[in-house]
């Protein structure tokens, strides 16, 4: 049995333009360099430049909706790409929009936010890495959950002191 790492690119099956729209977080996973980087600052900017995001009773259905399509769309673009490949960015999406759920929005507060979930993201504290070590497209997307509900409680905890 053949695993995409094995494949040669012409036996890979084609993740479709959707899943590769989706997956790729508006195509932010096609960036030369720091993808998760450049999908975590494009979804702080979705969320700073569409004020409807901020509220949080429209934010929290629209990152569960992009959690279940965006699993789907990871799937099928690991599928093509081996495992967690660079390309899928919807994770950082979900994970940062989570980072912002009840967070008032000023510039500091996101800013804050994407520094935190970028430094957890990238350290995948417990649970985050197990999931992270696992193939999948919910795999590649729970660990960015966990990123992204960390830092909402980080940040709900220092403001409330500050």
């Amino acid at each position: 049995m053949t695993t995409p790492q094995n494949e040669t690119p012409a036996e890979r099956p084609s993740a479709g333009m959707l899943a590769r729209i989706v997956g790729s977080g508006l195509f932010t996973g096609y960036a030369p360099f720091a993808t998760g980087t450049v999908g975590s600052a494009a979804a702080a900017a979705f969320f700073l430049l569409l004020p409807d995001f901020q509220n949080p009773f429209i934010l929290l259905p629209a990152t569960v909706l992009l959690f279940v399509v965006g699993g789907i769309a990871a799937g099928r673009l690991e599928a093509e790409h081996g495992q967690d490949p660079a390309v899928v960015t919807v994770d950082e999406f979900v994970g940062m929009w989570l980072s912002l759920w009840f967070i008032e929005p000023t510039v500091m507060n996101i800013g804050l936010a994407f520094v935190i979930f970028r430094v957890l993201d990238i350290l995948k504290p417990y649970p985050a890495g197990v999931f992270d070590r696992r193939s999948g497209g919910w795999n590649i997307m729970l660990d960015d959950v966990i990123a992204g509900v960390y830092t909402n409680i980080i940040l709900q905890i220092a403001l409330r002191w500050t």
